[in-house]
């Protein structure tokens, strides 16, 4: 497998934020095939562990908000979570959309040649536990592709897990907001970009990072004329939930 470093680095300048997140339900196959028809061709998605330990795909620690359903994700089993309608929150036209597996979405991903960046989302309490699992059915999922899944997470616990049993792996440190040590932190969990918001990044941040040896990608960018704006300073992937608005190549 592919350890992705700085001169090699494989991944498009545009990705789909969970899928297409706002033109079909999030986290979903149906948000991905969105994304796809707009010409995407990279996903990021939130991966966390059921109670009974599958992979599976889910922003939140409950399932109120996604799902017909109501409790902690790490309070029902995989076969209580299958049997969820993730879909008809968003519109009747998705109703009946499933949760969908970490293993689905890396079939229907690779059938595609279409690339991963997987945010591990650990449940509360979970961190290190969510970090290695996610990492290692990653490893194996992509265990012959070219190009692997960049991993990334806000949970530093997680990335150290997955640093552990999934080296070759490449790594981002998820950062709402730059702390002066931002760069000690990404050069502590050997990671090979940056991930921030891009209400913290401007021209001297990216620059700063790129001179680290880190590449640098940015959420959630929905204005056209700031992904423009970030790209011109160095930016190397926009994550962005406006597929619709913001074509991939421009």
């Amino acid at each position: 497998m592919l350890n992705v470093g700085f001169d090699d680095w494989p991944y498009p300048a545009f990705v789909a934020h969970r899928g297409a997140g706002l033109l079909a339900p999030e986290n979903t196959l149906a948000a991905m095939r969105a994304g796809f028809d707009h010409g995407y061709r990279m996903f990021e998605f939130d991966a966390k562990l059921s109670g009974d330990g599958v992979a599976m795909l889910m922003h939140d620690a409950v399932v109120e908000r996604t799902t017909n359903g109501s409790g902690r994700v790490a309070g029902m089993s995989w076969g209580e979570l299958a049997r969820l309608d993730a879909g008809s929150w968003h519109s009747a036209r998705y109703a009946g959309e499933p949760v969908p597996t970490l293993a689905r979405v890396a079939r229907w991903l690779r059938a595609n040649d279409c690339l991963a960046n997987i945010e591990i989302k650990p449940c509360p309490g979970r961190e290190a536990e969510t970090g290695a699992a996610v990492a290692i059915e990653a490893l194996l999922l992509w265990r012959d592709a070219e190009v692997p899944p960049l991993l990334s997470s806000f949970s530093e616990a997680a990335l150290e897990a997955a640093r552990k049993v999934a080296p070759g792996l490449p790594r981002a440190l998820l950062l709402g907001e730059l702390a002066a040590d931002w760069l000690d932190r990404c050069r502590a969990l050997e990671c090979v970009a940056l991930d921030a918001s891009h209400r913290v990044l401007d021209s001297a941040t990216i620059a700063a990072a790129k001179a680290a040896g880190l590449r640098v990608l940015s959420y959630t960018i929905n204005e056209p004329a700031r992904a423009v704006e970030l790209r011109a300073a160095g930016l190397d992937c926009v994550i962005t939930d406006a597929v619709d608005l913001i074509v991939p190549g421009d």
